[in-house]
């Protein structure tokens, strides 16, 4: 089985790195997607089948730990530099991903019983030094991969801890609820993988929920860039607004949800509803986070009630039935999540589905490539004719748009943090999303040159 590859960074931040007059930001930003679509996987949606038990490990746990360097090559896994119990090796990249493994295991394991990422002692793995330049950090199912950054946006990525505890904290999900990444449930999977990735950092670091400042990505950005993160969960969309960056497109309220077709969905986007109703909850709760609300989100995740399917309604739905017992009813726990939900507009007394979004067609005879999904959620897109494009491209376009070729590609789940392209041509009757997994490599590098030839 191949797994999906949850990546960091959404696309929409790097396709406005893509368009920065900056022609270096700009380059790099480019190449970390185009390296982004080299990685193809298939998702299997699992309903979740595991129960909480807070004393369930049987034998003895201890993190295990391997990290190792690509030397700036794009080659997985690389060379081993650290194994579990050995020194510091001096270079910081490495030593980071030690030490935010350890974090995350001890999250996990010490408040809330797991043994490891998959609950059964799964080895923390992790390559750094990944290619030249790249933008971003992953997890691919089996280990976790960090870029260097570009050195003017975005510094190293084992620099926040809050990261290496997102990404890890996709192999939780996957090997409980397993949350499609579409929609609401991929809105989940990326707020599930927010919440425990900052308790990762305020655990490690003793905070409280309401000293603690609630960002993701705070430790990426470099100085210059007009932002302090790449998410707030306490304040979603504001967490920049920079030229190069954009605006953050987070809402915090069921009122401004995105209907989008991008971004699977908006799973980057939409997630800042749930996010913050998180962040109000723990606050109003008081304390240590991960030891109340925490704990009700992780008694969710892992219990028997959650699907794949799950959306915001039914999720929010969960926690208050999860905070009612385990805290009691009428407890400060319980009126703290429910008042979390109903402050970001999520219905608990109904089911709540986002309506299916209908895209704007584009104008006769023309042709709308647009890409979107990446962890950083960033959009590229290009509208042009046949006419326009190189004639061996434009026949190729020509057998996709007249065959049943693209609606046959549009039918699979995508991929965790993977891209998906829009192909739509009103002439025709065409308007299909294709996950990027689905397209072979010569269809993946047609959409790719019909893209980038509308930057020149």
């Amino acid at each position: 089985m191949t797994h999906p590859r949850h990546t960091i960074i959404p696309p929409y931040l790097l396709r406005h790195l893509a368009e920065s007059a900056d022609d270096s930001v700009a380059a790099r930003a480019e190449s970390t997607l185009r390296v982004d679509q080299t990685f193809r996987s298939d998702r299997r949606a699992v309903a979740a089948q595991a129960t909480f038990r807070p004393t369930a490990i049987t034998v003895a746990a201890a993190p295990n730990r391997e990290i190792s360097t690509a030397k700036n090559a794009r080659r997985l896994p690389g060379t081993v530099v650290r194994r579990e119990g050995e020194a510091a090796t001096g270079d910081a990249a490495a030593d980071e991903a030690y030490d935010g493994f350890g974090a995350t295991w001890a999250l996990f394991h010490d408040v809330y019983g797991r043994n490891s990422i998959d609950g059964a002692g799964m080895t923390l793995a992790g390559t750094v030094h990944y290619d030249k330049g790249y933008d971003n950090a992953f997890w691919n199912g089996e280990r976790m991969v960090f870029g260097d950054g570009d050195g003017e946006i975005f510094g190293r990525f084992t620099a926040s801890l809050e990261v290496i505890g997102h990404e890890l904290t996709h192999g939780v999900t996957e090997s409980t609820a397993g949350l499609i990444y579409q929609g609401q449930p991929g809105a989940l999977n990326e707020h599930v993988s927010d919440v425990f990735g900052v308790l990762v950092k305020q655990h490690s670091l003793g905070q409280d929920a309401t000293t603690a400042d609630w960002l993701v990505g705070a430790d990426l950005l470099l100085p210059g860039v007009a932002g302090v993160a790449i998410r707030s969960m306490i304040s979603p969309g504001t967490a920049y607004d920079d030229p190069r960056l954009g605006k953050d497109p987070q809402p915090d309220h069921m009122s401004d949800f995105v209907t989008t077709s991008d971004d699977n969905g908006g799973v980057h986007i939409n997630s800042g509803i749930p996010n913050r109703a998180f962040a109000l909850a723990a606050r109003a709760i008081g304390g240590q986070a991960w030891t109340a609300a925490g704990q009700i989100w992780f008694d969710v995740l892992t219990g028997a009630d959650i699907t794949a399917r799950t959306d915001f309604a039914t999720f929010a739905r969960l926690t208050v039935a999860a905070a009612a017992a385990r805290f009691g009813s009428d407890s400060a726990q319980h009126d703290a999540v429910r008042d979390g939900w109903v402050t970001v507009g999520v219905q608990l007394d109904a089911q709540v589905d986002a309506a299916p979004s209908e895209p704007p067609a584009g104008a006769d005879a023309e042709l709308l490539l647009r890409r979107t999904g990446g962890l950083a959620g960033l959009v590229k897109e290009r509208r042009t004719t046949l006419d326009e494009l190189p004639a061996k491209d434009a026949k190729r376009w020509s057998k996709l748009l007249t065959s049943d070729t693209l609606q046959s590609l549009s039918g699979g789940n995508p991929a965790v943090d993977g891209f998906c392209y829009r192909v739509a041509c009103e002439a025709l009757s065409v308007d299909v999303t294709v996950p990027e997994h689905q397209l072979s490599e010569s269809q993946r590098n047609l959409f790719k040159r019909t893209l980038h030839q509308g930057d020149q």
